[in-house]
């Protein structure tokens, strides 16, 4: 890819500040997008939930980017924190494609953050980019927040959305918690151990990212997830045999469900999902496997 500006919202989350390391590092301006007022010439003023993008800023961007929204698993699930988590996202999105629509030269691409959330509660079931939303508040959250992208949709930019899965990461996300847990000899299975995790490294996270950018003609939902899902209970093995830990706590899912209230749901969920879009674009992932996944974030 020729040297590119890109404009990220949420650039410093997890993903994004992992992208934009990845994008800097290989030549290419990053425009970041702030709450704040910009304090350097590659920042951009957005309010996301009061719906305002500073647009001029996005004029000359290749692509936008936006991995911006309250953290889905950083509190209890009041529905004050549900508002936020929404807001954050729907609105955050529906301004930022109003802003990419209102440009005379508006950018090629629109990579637009959305989660396997989208899918719900699918047991055993291996579900892809075919199937249907579930129900609940993530997937009805994963539908408007999608949804809200139509106006740049409309304007003819490319529009794509990544539904990540949980990210193998050290510096956050769910596996930020479970690192300590697991290396302290405290890890385990939640609830039975029988429910699927559909994992990604954070490195495939951002190559995927990556891939869809570049990617001419890649539009619509893709899941960035491994290619292959696992239980909870293979999971908890495979960090205990990586990090050399016994792993015999369990959390019983009473305990789950007292502590995180309807949050323990997205816990005790099974989300059998596989990224069928994204293997056959030519995909590759580097750590497919969760040992490689957990010895990558080490």
């Amino acid at each position: 890819m020729e040297r590119s500006r890109i404009a990220v919202a949420g650039a410093s989350g997890l993903i994004g500040s992992a992208l934009v390391r990845s994008l800097t590092a290989d030549g290419h301006e990053v425009v970041r997008l702030v709450r704040r007022a910009p304090r350097a010439q590659d920042e951009v003023h957005w309010d996301p939930e009061a719906g305002r993008v500073d647009a001029a800023g996005l004029a000359g961007c290749d692509a936008v980017v936006n991995l911006a929204g309250a953290g889905v698993g950083s509190r209890r699930w009041t529905d004050a924190y549900k508002t936020k988590i929404r807001n954050s996202r729907v609105l955050g999105t529906s301004a930022l494609a109003e802003a990419i629509a209102s440009l005379d030269d508006p950018p090629r691409v629109f990579v637009n953050g959305s989660a396997i959330g989208f899918y719900g509660e699918t047991g055993d079931r291996p579900v892809d980019e075919s199937a249907p939303h579930g129900e609940g508040f993530l997937p009805e959250l994963c539908v408007e927040w999608e949804g809200a992208a139509a106006p740049a949709q409309q304007a003819g930019v490319r529009t794509v959305f990544p539904r990540t899965g949980l990210v193998v990461a050290r510096e956050g996300g769910a596996w930020a918690r479970l690192f300590p847990l697991f290396k302290a000899g405290l890890g385990g299975r939640m609830g039975d151990g029988r429910q699927y995790w559909s994992f990604v490294s954070l490195h495939d996270e951002v190559a995927a990212i990556r891939h869809l950018i570049d990617t001419d003609g890649l539009s619509g939902p893709f899941n960035v997830t491994a290619p292959e899902p696992l239980t909870n209970r293979e999971i908890t093995a495979a960090m205990g045999r990586v990090l050399h830990r016994p792993t015999l706590f369990t959390v019983p899912a009473p305990v789950l469900r007292t502590v995180l209230g309807e949050m323990a749901g997205d816990v005790l969920g099974s989300a059998r999902v596989r990224p069928a879009r994204l293997l056959e674009s030519g995909f590759t992932f580097a750590f497919p496997d969760i040992e490689g996944a957990i010895r990558a974030a080490l």
